[in-house]
């Protein structure tokens, strides 16, 4: 399988990429972003190396509202997307103004399912993962108290991808996930961890490890959408079963 990584950057599509390579279905990963992607340190050695080097290619997109021919050939024939993409987060949210980040979070996926999927292999439905967030919020008449604008907008992409896909004619498979704050062990800043700590406290946000997500995105990318929406826990639930199963393997 052909697997595209839209939006490349970033610790979890690092942990992404990390988990992927070594799937053995997965015979090409294709990782879309506006700056060069590197091959993660600590991926593999020896010879796995080679092999991980040479299943892995590093796709520059300038515009992800208008894809360039050469960027299309890239993805042609690909069988699904993770579809990361270049989010703006919560804590960018005053860095710019807020019809650029619909743009960002909004614009960008719908395009881009729009323009891989006709581009997809014809043996087998095209699935497209959306990466939300848990309070991404789909009925427009119900505003959240907390990030009111950015949950609805959010909320409103998720029906859009899912709806592309419903009306494809089986062409397309979408599934959204919508994970809570993603622990990165190690890696947080001491800023970032006490900002998340406070979320958890005083929001409620549940937490997933950014190996359990990595692990069950790639799994549901490669087999198929256990459900069409995903929740936090259901990411933590299969995430830690594809883990503990790894680990048996291994011992």
């Amino acid at each position: 399988m052909k697997l595209i990584l839209a939006g490349s950057t970033g610790h979890l599509a690092t942990e992404i990429i990390r988990q992927a390579l070594p799937n053995p279905a997965i015979t090409s990963l294709i990782c879309l972003a506006r700056r060069n992607t590197t091959l993660p340190p600590n991926t593999s050695s020896g010879p796995n190396l080679s092999k991980f080097e040479n299943k892995f290619k590093s796709v520059i997109c300038s515009n992800f509202t208008s894809y360039s021919e050469d960027v299309k050939k890239e993805l042609e024939g690909a069988g699904g997307c993770i579809c990361r993409l270049i989010a703006v987060t919560p804590a960018k949210l005053n860095t710019m103004p807020f019809e650029e980040t619909r743009k960002i979070c909004q614009d960008y996926a719908a395009y881009g399912i729009e323009t891989m999927a006709p581009l997809a292999s014809t043996t087998k439905p095209f699935r497209f993962i959306y990466v939300s967030g848990v309070n991404a919020e789909r009925d427009q008449a119900k505003k959240p108290w907390i990030l009111g604008e950015y949950s609805l907008m959010r909320g409103k992409t998720e029906s859009l991808i899912l709806s592309h896909a419903a009306s494809s004619n089986n062409t397309i498979q979408a599934c959204v996930a919508k994970p809570g704050l993603i622990d990165v062990p190690g890696l947080d800043s001491f800023t970032a961890g006490i900002g998340k700590t406070i979320l958890r406290t005083v929001v409620g946000l549940p937490k997933v490890d950014v190996r359990q997500i990595s692990a069950c995105l790639v799994d549901q990318a490669v087999k198929g959408f256990e459900k069409e929406t995903l929740l936090n826990e259901d990411l933590v639930r299969i995430g830690e079963m594809l883990l503990a199963d790894q680990e048996n393997e291994t011992s």
